[in-house]
């Protein structure tokens, strides 16, 4: 008998993903599942009640008040700083995984994995390690992880830009006197490339990459439109 439990909430959309993970995580002696959700909404609640020491949790769960994917994962680092997270997903793409593995002590477990890992990932997070499993420790080592294979045309470079900083695609329209159609349809092509689906995702990947490739001055920068990108390209 273990002296003390790891209390882990698992959190996931899909309640027969949450009954899985949940009844592998009770295999083990250690472990003590103290709640399962279906949202962000929910889990919050939990966490907000109960002490809970790792959240294994969907990356895509959508309908709760605070979001999910990295906007949620760095509201549970703010929110809770002792918390340990690993993370569940289905999304593959390379432009996402990276923005992932750049958070600290980090779990990221691809679902088409065995359940299994999540026993490793839980014990390896609660020590302050990462874990990666297999479908992800392929992805890293992969040659075509590199973002140098990711080709944007300096169009969809700055639309990209200004997007991150927080301009419409209207008024991105109206600085490059370009059509809203036209700029829809770079914007689109520059996620198509980066592999990213959602508006929010493109965002928070566009700050993080930000700060951590160019530093907090390189960051400031990202609201700064390089207009001179309009006649170049």
């Amino acid at each position: 008998m273990p002296s003390r439990y790891i209390r882990v909430i698992v959190a996931d959309d899909h309640p027969a993903v949450a009954l899985g993970v949940s009844y592998e995580l009770g295999l083990d002696p250690a472990i003590d599942v103290i709640g399962c959700v279906e949202n962000s909404t929910d889990l919050i609640a939990r966490l907000d009640g109960q002490t809970c020491d790792v959240v294994v949790s969907d990356y895509t769960m959508p309908g709760g008040r605070y979001g999910d994917g990295l906007g949620l994962i760095a509201l549970l680092r703010r929110r809770y700083p002792d918390l340990r997270i690993a993370v569940l997903t289905m999304v593959e793409s390379p432009t996402l995984i990276r923005a992932l593995l750049g958070h600290d002590d980090l779990c990221v477990l691809s679902k088409s994995d065995s359940t299994s890992h999540v026993v490793n990932a839980v014990h390896a997070t609660y020590q302050g390690k990462t874990y990666y499993s297999p479908t992800i420790k392929a992805m890293i080592m992969n040659q075509a992880f590199g973002m140098a294979d990711v080709r944007l045309t300096k169009r969809e470079a700055e639309i990209v830009r200004l997007f991150c900083a927080g301009a419409t695609v209207t008024e991105i329209s109206l600085l490059s006197h370009r059509s809203v159609q036209t700029v829809s349809s770079q914007k689109r092509s520059a996620m198509r490339k980066l592999g990213i689906e959602r508006d929010a995702d493109l965002i928070r990947y566009g700050a993080d990459a930000a700060k951590n490739h160019l530093g907090e001055e390189g960051f400031q920068a990202l609201s700064r439109p390089d207009t001179a990108a309009w006649t170049r390209a």
